[in-house]
């Protein structure tokens, strides 16, 4: 390549969103065409989501929520997009106030966004703000999923947790970072996980909420908490395991519903696991919200979705990770160790509270290892405060190694 074929392709441009006006008419107009079904013959989720959650949600959304209320928070934020291997890829970049913050590159999963992020924006680049240290401050990476929110859709096959962990290092590069820490949860932490086991030149360091490992192979299960584990990884594999294997193996037959019906959308993002439903019931029924975990909150990041047409699209990441052709591809293959240290935090809502056991067992490079009292599948969104005291604590001693970093 030229040096100034290059330097276009690698252009880092600024990025605002800007929604017409009639893009909400057309999603009132179909939200108020919604065919419903018949109630659910039982008095829980064990059908699916439940008729009085979404008739509930539905009438917030199409009478009271406000996008351009998410839309101005995004946009009071430096927003770019760069290409890297034929994508666009959209981020957001916020540099901390402190001098000498730590760099870090956060991932989001499905289903969610770079809107679950941004409650933890504040208390990680500016502790001091929300009664931590300035020596703790990070600056943010944030980037959207191919296929995901403002990113491109991929075009091509091969867009899996390798090519993006290999793509956010090419970010990071490009925004000028020699040294930084990585974290993710959900489909952001096989992101991460796969970070760390590349462990490309700068990563100092890696920290999960999610044990995507556990989902692999049979794990021990020697110690009450081992148990616990494995029985809320086969009541998921046995009740909650729908999405997964409808996105894995047909995403684009879900596809179709998920682009034309903005309530069926809602439905599908809402049905992920059981403590992460119960809390979005919560927030639209009884108005009472758990966390951040708002009627608002939860709708900004459905309405991304649905106004940027990626419901097929992110679903198909998990056809890539998780389907027939990643899996004989994957067949025989020994993925490498992860060779950086590795943080870790158990909240208790997610899908399995992970043992230090098995963290270890997953990661001999484990350093830090933490359970906490209250979060779920969504820790960044739904306990930010807390999400950051754990980032601050897992990365605390890898900041003796960090090189400076530019500050222009």
């Amino acid at each position: 390549m030229t040096a100034v074929a290059q330097e276009t392709s690698e252009a880092v441009r600024p990025f605002r969103v800007d929604v017409p006006d009639d893009a909400f008419d057309d999603l009132r107009r179909r939200i108020a065409a919604t065919r419903w079904p018949t109630p659910e013959l039982v008095d829980d989720r064990s059908q699916g989501v439940q008729l009085a959650t979404m008739q509930a949600l539905a009438r917030y959304w199409a009478a009271d929520h406000d996008w351009h209320r998410c839309q101005a928070r995004l946009n009071a934020l430096p927003q770019f997009t760069t290409e890297i291997d034929g994508v666009q890829i959209h981020f957001l970049h916020i540099r901390s106030p402190h001098p000498d913050a730590l760099p870090l590159v956060m991932t989001h999963g499905w289903p969610g966004s770079v809107v679950e992020l941004l409650d933890s924006i504040g208390p990680l680049t500016d502790p001091p703000a929300h009664g931590g240290s300035a020596a703790d401050a990070f600056d943010l990476v944030l980037p959207s999923l191919p296929g995901y929110g403002f990113s491109a859709q991929p075009t091509e096959r091969g867009w899996d947790n390798d090519h993006t962990a290999r793509a956010w290092a090419e970010l990071m590069r490009r925004l000028g970072y020699t040294s930084y820490v990585a974290q993710g949860g959900d489909v952001g932490a096989g992101v991460t996980d796969m970070m760390g086991r590349q462990a490309p030149e700068g990563l100092l360091g890696i920290h999960l909420n999610l044990l995507v490992t556990a989902l692999g192979g049979p794990q021990p299960d020697d110690t009450e908490a081992e148990h616990e584990a494995n029985a809320a990884i086969a009541t998921f594999r046995a009740d909650g395991f729908a999405y997964f294997l409808e996105q894995a193996t047909r995403p684009q037959t879900i596809g179709y519903g998920l682009l034309d019906s903005p309530v069926a959308l809602a439905a599908w993002m809402l049905d992920h696991d059981t403590d992460a439903y119960a809390k979005a019931t919560r927030a639209f029924v009884d108005e009472q919200p758990s966390g951040n975990l708002t009627r608002d909150n939860l709708l900004d990041n459905i309405t991304l979705y649905w106004l940027t047409g990626t419901g097929a699209s992110a679903a198909r990441s998990y056809w890539e990770n998780y389907g027939v052709a990643a899996s004989t591809a994957a067949a025989g293959q020994t993925p490498p160790p992860v060779r950086v240290p590795v943080g870790f935090t158990t909240f208790p809502g997610e899908i399995w509270r992970t043992p230090r056991s098995w963290a270890e067992g997953s990661y001999p490079t484990l350093s830090y290892f933490n359970e906490v009292d209250r979060g779920g599948h969504f820790a960044a969104w739904e306990e930010p405060e807390l999400f950051a005291t754990e980032l601050r604590a897992a990365f605390r001693p890898l900041r003796t190694s960090q090189v400076p970093q530019p500050r222009s």
